[in-house]
């Protein structure tokens, strides 16, 4: 439900703020960490709701001193403090419908290429540009996890770990299938293309959402790292690719410098991704786990991006569209976000 319970809001920071005044807070430091998140959550959703009380009353007492003095000079200041509160309420509506129990986790975005070689995954890479710029946008810190680059153009597949408030409570709605539709720049026919690329994306949880996961159920690959990292990249095979045999989930890593810590991160990967699975198995919480995590089907996308003959953006789910395929591409996602979020919430 689209609402925004203030007095309960409060009631809760100060919860946390007595906690962390509590003896021996510190002495779990993973815990202690997870109290202080919570308590920034709250506080950043205080202080925008502030922020735009404090510009609607700019905007009145605008108006009233203008209407008082019968002098119009203030109108083009006016104009600007509207159009400020207009996109200030339009971004906290939205944050209002991300309630979900994993909407404020942070979140692991993937991106892998359909069939089609080239042309694929020239789309997966324009995909990985676009998320790149949105989450900048957003304020939304990006650490690549992993990412397999094509020598000729394009890559193959990129993980990401988005990090930011409410980071998969504004993604999740990207899972799918997303089809681009162009005239090929790598076909001397000038032919227009259909491509394909999927998007994976689920939260990142803590380390105390625990999952049993067996030995015997490990197929683990080591493999050297292709992306950046200096001198320590190709000379030892630091990258781990992790496959749970019983479930064909398959995560890898090679950001970090050593294979313990790439075989970490990929441990708490898969753990996340098997959590997120038995949890929709169960059909529980399953608006907050959005999607299924069974292989996708390609054609059936959730996005299509038209670049050729004429240009349009429209996803299939909501019916809402964009014509200026560049600007989405440049990581204006926002309407398709909002009304995913809008269509979730009137289901």
């Amino acid at each position: 439900m689209n609402h925004f319970d203030l007095p309960n809001i409060k009631e809760k920071v100060k919860v946390l703020n007595d906690k962390q005044m509590e003896v021996g807070f510190w002495d779990d430091a993973e815990s202690a960490q997870k109290v202080i998140r919570e308590q920034n959550h709250y506080q950043t959703k205080i202080t925008k709701y502030e922020v735009l009380l404090k510009k609607i009353e700019e905007s009145r007492d605008l108006i009233e001193l203008m209407e008082l003095e019968e002098n119009y000079t203030f109108y083009e200041e006016f104009k600007e403090s509207l159009e400020e509160v207009e996109k200030l309420s339009s971004d906290f509506k939205l944050e209002t419908l991300l309630n979900g129990e994993y909407d404020s986790s942070d979140c692991i975005l993937s991106i892998h290429a359909g069939a089609g070689g080239t042309e694929a995954q020239d789309w997966a890479n324009m995909l990985y540009r676009m998320y790149s710029r949105y989450c900048e946008q957003r304020g939304f810190k990006i650490l690549t996890l992993d990412i397999l680059k094509e020598d000729e153009a394009g890559i193959k597949s990129v993980t990401l770990e988005v990090s930011g408030d409410n980071a998969y409570g504004y993604l999740k709605g990207e899972k799918g299938v997303h089809r681009l539709v162009r005239i090929s720049p790598f076909d001397s026919n000038k032919r227009r293309h259909t491509s394909f690329s999927s998007v994976d994306v689920y939260p990142k949880l803590d380390d105390s959402d625990e999952i049993e996961i067996k030995d015997d159920d490990l197929k683990i690959d080591t493999y050297r790292s292709s992306g950046a990292g200096g001198q320590h990249v190709n000379t030892t095979d630091s990258a781990v690719r992790i496959t749970h045999v019983p479930t064909g989930i398959v995560v890898q890593c090679q950001n970090e410098r050593s294979q313990i810590q790439n075989r970490e991160q990929a441990m708490n990967m898969l753990k996340a991704k098997l959590i997120a699975l038995a949890e929709e198995e169960k059909k529980e919480k399953i608006e907050d786990l959005q999607g299924n995590y069974s292989q996708i089907a390609w054609g059936s996308q959730i996005r299509s991006y038209v670049f050729q003959p004429y240009t349009m953006v429209k996803d299939h789910r909501t019916n809402e569209e964009m014509g200026d395929v560049n600007r989405v591409m440049d990581g204006d996602l926002d309407s398709f976000i909002n009304a995913y979020l809008q269509m979730k919430a009137q289901q």
